[in-house]
């Protein structure tokens, strides 16, 4: 391998800070698609399609890596989160994911640090893999593409692989702390509402 080659380097830190980030949230992993997309359209040494493809299997296997661990132990699971939660807020739960267990999984996929809880209630939950590995792959392809188009977006801006990394670093916190602020924003607004007399 040329550790000299920019795609050498990459394409492998594009899959494996995916992958990392998606187990273990310590990597900002929308930072790392949108940098990536934003060399893609600022240089030569990158393909963006390959940057999306690995971006998006580093994200599901990531995802199906955080739902399998307490998936395949989900008694064990299932008795952490319930000793958190009363009976009929799992009930319910259970119900969403039987009714609309795929949008959920998109949704938090989507939704900054909404992902690692839905996929541990689903797993904790009982959700069946056949249900999870399609919504989980749907997720990814979405997010990954999502991402990729903010380093588009900085890399037509601007000719320079550096100022374009920048910026699609940039944008992606923006829009991860915007997302923030309205989740948290709805979360009050839906507990203002639950509080009020019937």
């Amino acid at each position: 391998m040329n550790w000299t080659d920019p795609a050498a380097i990459g394409y492998p830190a594009v899959f494996g800070g995916v992958l990392l980030g998606s187990i273990i949230p310590i990597v900002p992993t929308g930072a790392v698609v949108g940098a990536a997309a934003a060399v893609a359209m600022t240089t030569g040494h990158l393909s963006l399609p390959l940057v999306i493809v690995l971006a998006t299997l580093g994200a599901y296997l990531g995802d199906v890596v955080t739902f399998g661990i307490p998936r395949l132990g989900s008694e064990a699971a299932f008795r952490w989160i319930s000793r958190r939660q009363p009976a009929e807020r799992l009930e319910k739960a259970r119900e969403q994911f039987a009714r609309r267990g795929w949008q959920l999984v998109v949704i938090g996929r989507l939704v900054p640090a909404g992902r690692i809880p839905v996929l541990l209630a689903a797993a904790a939950l009982g959700y069946p893999w056949r249900r999870l590995l399609p919504a989980a792959l749907g997720a990814c392809v979405l997010w990954a593409s999502a991402y990729a188009v903010l380093g588009i977006v900085s890399g037509g801006i601007f000719d320079s692989p550096v100022v374009a990394t920048l910026l699609a670093t940039v944008l992606v916190l923006l829009v991860t702390v915007l997302a923030n602020l309205v989740a948290r924003w709805r979360r009050k607004a839906q507990a203002g509402k639950t509080k009020e007399p019937v």
